[in-house]
Order: C-alpha cells, then structure tokens, then sequence
C-alpha cells in the first residue's frame, strides 16, 4: 500500500461526510464556470472592439439622434480613414415579445467597417446593396426563425411608423445571410438600408443614432475623437465621441457590473467551503491521532505525515471541482443557443478550467495547511497518550 491509497481510505473513513463535502465543492465550482462564462462572454466586446474605431453619439444620451449631414463632415477630417452609421429600429417579428436586434445601415461602409467581425459573401452584399427593400440577417437569427435567402418577411417596430399609412411594419427581402469571423461575434440581428428607411418613416427624417469610423492608426484615436467633438460644440446636437470599446463597456454597464456579481456569489460560495472543509478537514485529523502516532511510531516522518494530510485535502477538493466544472461545461454548452442573443460566445473556455483547477489546488492547500501542520508537529508520546 502506497501513501496515495493510505489517502485515499482517509478520505473516505467516513463516506458520507466525504461526500457531502464533495458534493458542497462540486456546487461551488458549478456556479464559478458558469459565472466565468459569462463574465468572459460579457467583456467578449472588449476582444471584438478594433483598437482604430470610434463611436460618436449625441452627448445627451445615445438614445438621441445625431443629424446626418455630421457624417460628411467627420468623413472629411484628416486621419478619418472610413465613415459610416446606424440607426436602432426597435424591431420585433410577429409578437412584441419576439425582439429583433435591427439596425438601419450604409451597407459598404457599414460592412467595410466590420470586415474584421462580419463575414458576407461578396454577391449576397451586391444584391442588398441593390435592392433598397431587402435586409441581411445573422446565421443566429436566420437559424432561430428558419428563414431563408429570398424569404419576405415583416418587420414591426415599437418606435417608427411608416409615412403613408402603412402602420409600424415594415417588409423585407432577405438578401444575404451575415456570419462572425469567430464564435464570439453576437449574429442575433438583422440589418437593413438606411435610405429605404429614412424615406418611409413618419418621423425623425435626415437623423441617425450614431456614427462609427476607422481612424487610420490607434495613436491619434485622441486627437480625432477631440476634433470631432469640437466641431460640433454649441451646436444643437453636441457629439461623444470615445472608443468602440468604451461604447461597449457603457452599454454593458445597463446590466450591471457582472464583474462584482460574480466576485460575490462565487466568493461568498469558496468562503463558506473554506470554512467546512477546513473544520472537517481538522475535524478528521483530531479523530485520527492515534492512528497518526503509530505511524510516526512505525518510521512516517514529519513532513511525509504534512504531504500525506495536505494531499487528503487536495484530493477532496479535485474530487468535487474537476466534476463541477464539467458540470457547469455542460450546463453553458445547453444553454449556449437560447443565449445567443445575450451573451454570443457564452461557455466554459480552457482558461476558464485552468482558473478553476488553480482555484481547487489553492481550496486544498488553504483547508488542509493548518490541520497538517498540526499532524507533522504531534509527538509520538501525545498522541498515543490521549484517549
């Protein structure tokens, strides 16, 4: 018998504490994959984010609008390398509660822009270009609705009316089909000519919601994003322009700083483990002193006793984490779908199984360093001697 079985029936002395215990790990690793994979699915648009794009929106708010004729002018400035925009329709398909992600949209530049993020095939981009009543969708929209290229779909929205009567409804040819250069490319939407749309609508002609450019090198991003607030200042509409990836946080932040909701919940869960599994973990060597004693008696030194206590721990804390992250990697490869539309590339990443392998390793080593060192430094003579 090796010392790695001597752990091992330690262990499992008392088989349904151990695997209560086990399974009080396993949770809490459960709830930390998944947690983390969100957290990485969320800050994901930091990844996408260009470092030579900016976003400039109404300085009140980016709910309001921006007029149109700014695109020029910001396309003329010295270091602005492409230009485009966007409007935000708040779509729906059929029922208000259906919500389509839909954007009025340039399509050359606007696709240009995003030639790192958003793949299309070259006559799929001609036809839309042509036909000013078509739309492109996301494969993950196109997927969750069945819809095909040449398919006429209605579009409804809770903000637009059309000018001649025709209600809040809107119809569309599918042209193409959108895909992301990488799983972490949200393809939950649609996208449609801005032209058509400004000629229809009620309401709100000549505007846009934001403007989206490419400097031609990350180190003037400053320079340019300054002259163009500038340009506009003491105007009706004063502009904000910053980095994609500041929009991104800014628009994250709606739903909350995710960052502090995991460190809480999984915090709170890997405290109360620390201090089960550390009393347990005493608990168990306070039991087995005798038994420690004997072994000492029998030639066990010290720190082969510490090794042998510290692996215990760790063993327990691998025997409930390594589960819990499969768990919760089955749980995110489920869920993955239906969340497409939230949090687009939402899993448990290999980084995300090192962390919590790292984490399981640090559980063991913090529960059980305290109980073994008062294994190591037991005299023989005490410990035989108590009852």
């Amino acid at each position: 018998m090796n010392d790695f079985d001597i752990v091992r029936k330690n262990l499992f002395r008392r088989k349904l504490r151990a695997i209560l215990m086990i399974v009080s790990i396993l949770i809490a690793f459960m709830i930390f994959g998944v947690l983390a994979g969100f957290y990485r699915a969320f800050n994901a648009a930091d990844d996408r984010a260009a470092a030579d794009r900016l976003v400039t929106v109404n300085k009140i708010n980016f709910t309001q609008p921006l007029p149109i004729a700014y695109y020029n002018r910001i396309r003329s400035l010295e270091g602005v390398r492409q230009a485009s925009y966007a409007n935000w329709f708040g779509g729906y398909y059929q029922d208000p509660k259906n919500i389509v992600i839909a954007f009025a949209i340039e399509p050359s530049t606007y696709f240009d822009l995003y030639r790192d993020r958003l793949a299309i095939d070259p006559a799929q981009l001609q036809a839309f270009i042509r036909e000013r009543s078509s739309a492109v969708v996301g494969e993950t929209l196109a997927h969750k609705y069945g819809w095909k290229i040449g398919d006429r779909i209605p579009l409804s929205s809770n903000i637009f009316s059309q000018k001649n009567g025709g209600g809040h409804s809107w119809d569309f040819t599918i042209a193409g089909i959108v895909r992301g250069t990488s799983d972490i490319v949200d393809t939950n939407f649609l996208l449609f000519q801005y032209a058509y749309f400004d000629e229809t609508r009620s309401f709100g002609k000549d505007t846009i919601g934001w403007l989206i450019l490419q400097t031609t090198s990350p180190e003037i991003n400053d320079r340019v994003a300054k002259a163009i607030d500038a340009m506009f200042v003491n105007s009706t509409a004063e502009t904000s322009t910053d980095t994609e990836a500041a929009f991104g946080k800014a628009f994250a932040a709606q739903f909350g700083n995710i960052a502090l909701i995991v460190f809480l919940v999984v915090g709170a869960a890997f405290v109360t483990i620390l201090m089960i599994v550390g009393n347990t973990m005493a608990l168990s060597i306070r039991e087995r002193t005798r038994e420690i004693g004997v072994l000492k008696t029998l030639g066990f030194s010290g720190p082969r006793i510490l090794r042998m206590v510290l692996g215990e721990s760790v063993l327990l804390a691998l025997l409930g984490g390594l589960p819990g992250l499969l768990l919760a990697w089955a749980l995110a490869a489920a869920m993955r779908a239906s969340l497409a539309g939230i949090v687009p590339g939402f899993s448990v990443s290999s980084g995300i199984f090192a962390q919590g392998v790292a984490l399981m390793l640090a559980l063991g080593l913090i529960t059980g360093i305290v109980p073994a060192l008062n294994a190591m430094r037991l005299k023989i003579a005490a410990a035989l001697g108590r009852g």
